[in-house]
């Protein structure tokens, strides 16, 4: 009998994953990693299902059984309770691994799980320090929900994946998690969707974008830390020298307002366009339009999922040395890195760039560099095996 539960683990799983959202509705990195994630697994013919908030009816073509917890519109007390309370009501089977991605939608419902079954957290950034560099919020607050979401979470797990040796880092230091239960694994990036199936014209007359103007694209959450701020002053200064360059950023997010007054400040108002929420559609083309892709962060980039989608579509991308970015840009072409996180440096080497002083990789190398090491269904795998160990 008990061979015969370890020749099923091995060809196929049952694996419950605790996510946040519903990506197809609410777009964000996390989000987009769990559905990628989760229809690769079912695809392999593992068992999956996936537990969050908002999630929707399930669809009859669906690999994945979807569980909703709470309604997202519900203040966060009731959308806990409503979390532990549905979790328990829907419970009719044992999974053989448990896969979570947010601790404070796990935290309700620890101590429901076997205790036999394995947890695999993946450690997609610190949220109670994300929290306090983006929110006005008091101490005690960030330390609830670092020291009693976060930490007791953690303490639950048996193995953690974290996107980059640099979010690693931090879940070592900051969590005291051991470095042997972590693993690091890039994400991923589905090389289907994701591809430079367009000519450059051909994307910006779909877009409606300038024509015959360098442009640079990012896709951003409009908030602090990501570092728009800085970029949109790097803009003011590389258009002395190329006049007609353009930035088109997408996304939203609290700090619009205050962006798009910098830009009019800055005298950037026919050099910057805020697209506002890009549908996931016209992502790819977006990137395929682009000249380069710019990710400015400042600070808690994990991974940086919008630099291997834009290197699938063949358009090189400039990163600050923040987070994972570096390590997945560093082996590729070390040129497309600022020296730091200031506007004076993504200044200096946007313009070096634009201008030809530094040669950016070509499309096809930018797309073979993304399809042999982050396609998601190579990804996947390297996560299940994770999942698996014994």
């Amino acid at each position: 009998m008990e061979s015969s539960k370890k020749d099923f683990v091995s060809a196929s799983a049952s694996i419950l994953c605790v996510g946040l959202g519903w990506f197809p509705k609410t777009p964000g990195g996390l989000e987009r990693y769990v559905y990628e994630l989760t229809q690769k697994l079912a695809a392999n013919k593992d068992q999956v299902e996936l537990c969050g908030v908002g999630m929707p009816e399930a669809e009859p073509a669906q690999l994945v059984k979807l569980t909703n917890l709470a309604s997202p519109e519900d203040p966060i007390w009731k959308r806990l309770w409503h979390i532990r309370k549905n979790f328990q009501k829907t419970r009719t089977s044992r999974p053989d691994v448990i896969n979570l991605h947010f601790a404070l939608y796990s935290f309700p419902i620890l101590d429901l799980f076997p205790k036999d079954v394995p947890i695999i957290f993946n450690f997609h950034g610190p949220w109670a320090f994300e929290s306090e560099q983006e929110v006005v919020e008091k101490k005690l607050s960030i330390f609830l929900k670092h020291q009693l979401v976060e930490k007791r979470t953690y303490n639950r797990c048996d193995r953690f994946i974290v996107l980059s040796k640099a979010f690693g880092q931090i879940l070592h230091q900051e969590y005291q998690v051991p470095w042997d239960k972590i693993h690091i694994i890039p994400g991923g990036v589905d090389i289907n969707r994701f591809q430079p199936s367009l000519s450059r014209q051909q994307a910006r007359e779909q877009l409606g974008w300038p024509l015959h103007r360098p442009i640079l694209f990012t896709s951003r959450r409009l908030v602090h830390r990501v570092g728009l701020d800085k970029l949109l002053t790097a803009m003011a200064t590389i258009k002395q020298r190329i006049p007609d360059v353009w930035l088109g950023i997408a996304g939203r997010g609290p700090i619009k307002a205050e962006l798009q007054q910098q830009a009019t400040e800055l005298g950037l108002d026919n050099h910057v366009q805020f697209l506002g929420f890009l549908p996931d559609e016209q992502l790819p083309i977006a990137y395929q339009a682009a000249n380069l892709t710019v990710m400015p962060s400042q600070s808690f980039e994990g991974f940086g999922l919008v630099v291997v989608e834009s290197l699938a579509c063949g358009t090189p991308v400039l990163c600050t040395p923040v987070g994972g970015m570096p390590e997945i840009l560093q082996p590729f072409s070390p040129d497309l890195m600022t020296s730091s996180i200031e506007d004076s440096a993504i200044a200096e080497r946007l313009e070096s760039l634009l201008l030809g002083k530094v040669a950016m990789p070509s499309s096809e190398d930018c797309r073979q560099y993304a399809v042999d090491n982050f396609d998601w269904n190579k990804i996947a795998q390297d996560v299940r095996k994770v999942f698996i160990t014994k």
